[in-house]
């Protein structure tokens, strides 16, 4: 039996291995020069530090099974992210944390003393419906006016009372001094680049990976597809264009060490960028090898027919036409759906690789049994 794997990400790398290790030919096509998708990484040829080419991905989990599956394919070396975040012409430590408290309010509280001053400032909305009212519920006007407010409406281009409440229940509120920007047990970064580690994952007999290819313009049969490209363009966009938010980079260089943080945000709505990153930072273990130094400025838009498609935005027009994609995709014989673009959802790495290790699982026992393989193995309706 073939198989085409349609993108050669993290889903497509996972999947495209377990059925070529299980017997079976396979073919992974992706219309990019390189594997790794939006994680794709690279040596800078000036400064000679690894850039995440289309921004940041830090690789964090809980779940063992992904943690011991991402091992076998490279050395992943600890690292532990930190946020810095410029609101009104200071920095401070993000996520929320008590120094971001002590800092912003001219205090030297402790822990309970800090809770009890972000709960005086709170207001009481016992369900948040939005961003908005789940940031007031949280950590009160002024906190959320500093960070979030005019952060939030550069990253998504909507007003936060738009947006759901889910985007910021994702985000830690602390009273303790912890400013790790992650709270999972394995945190880490793979010490030559995602691309060399999703490259070792394809690296397998059966499967062969065919790079800078469309796979509407294959012609070939397949006893299968599994597609983790926009599930909106499989259908040609019949029913319109899911939105997306992208991302815009200016790079530039500099001399040793420019802002001392991988990461600092610029929260202040009149700052058109939303964040500087320092790639070196993202790499301690060799960040002092270096004389130069690699940085970007992103800017968030909407994203357009050529753009490359970063963030689901997932208001309520775009649930409705997911929902017409998904009946269509139901069915739609012969193909599976997986990842964050076959499944219109905001999923990070480690989600993704879970995901696609279950999807395999999935696929292969069904093939094994002769029954039929599911369109979706997430079910993208549920979930942000």
């Amino acid at each position: 039996m073939r198989y085409c794997i349609v993108g050669a990400g993290f889903s497509g790398a996972v999947i495209g291995r377990a059925l070529a290790q299980a017997g079976h030919d396979v073919l992974v096509v992706d219309e990019r020069s390189h594997v790794a998708g939006n994680c794709h990484s690279q040596r800078d040829s000036e400064t000679g530090v690894m850039t995440h080419v289309y921004g940041p991905h830090i690789f964090h989990t809980a779940d063992e099974r992904v943690w011991a599956y991402v091992q076998q394919f490279g050395v992943m070396r600890p690292y532990r992210h930190r946020v810095q975040a410029v609101s009104g012409g200071l920095v401070y430590s993000l996520p929320v944390n008590l120094l971001t408290i002590n800092q912003f309010f001219r205090k030297a509280l402790g822990p309970e003393d800090a809770a009890a001053l972000v709960a005086s400032k709170t207001r009481k909305i016992p369900e948040p419906a939005n961003f908005e009212e789940q940031a007031l519920s949280m950590i009160g006007p002024e906190l959320y006016e500093a960070f979030f407010r005019g952060y939030t409406r550069k990253q998504w281009g909507l007003d936060p009372t738009r947006l759901p409440a889910s985007i910021l229940k994702r985000l830690p509120l602390r009273f303790n001094f912890d400013d790790s920007y992650f709270a999972h047990p394995h945190q880490a970064m793979p010490e030559r680049g995602y691309t060399e580690l999703v490259a070792a994952i394809l690296d397998t007999p059966r499967l062969e990976l065919r790079l800078g290819a469309k796979f509407e313009d294959l012609t070939e049969p397949f006893a299968h597809v599994v597609y983790s490209g926009p599930i909106d363009r499989y259908f040609d966009y019949s029913s319109g264009r899911l939105g997306y938010r992208t991302l815009d980079f200016e790079v530039f260089r500099a001399k040793g060490d420019y802002q001392g943080s991988a990461v600092i945000n610029y929260c202040d709505e009149a700052t058109p960028f939303t964040r500087i990153t320092e790639h070196k930072h993202f790499a301690p273990w060799e960040k002092d090898q270096f004389e130069g130094t690699i940085l970007y400025r992103e800017f968030s838009r909407s994203c357009g027919p050529n753009d490359i498609p970063y963030y689901p935005i997932r208001q309520t027009d775009e649930e409705a036409m997911l929902r017409k994609y998904v009946d269509r995709a139901m069915a739609t014989p012969g193909v599976t759906f997986v990842g964050r673009l076959g499944s219109y959802r905001y999923l990070d790495m480690d989600v993704t690789i879970g995901e696609a290790l279950t999807a395999s699982d999935g696929m292969l026992k069904r093939i094994a049994g002769g029954a039929e393989i599911p369109t979706f193995f997430a079910p993208p309706l549920t979930g942000h």
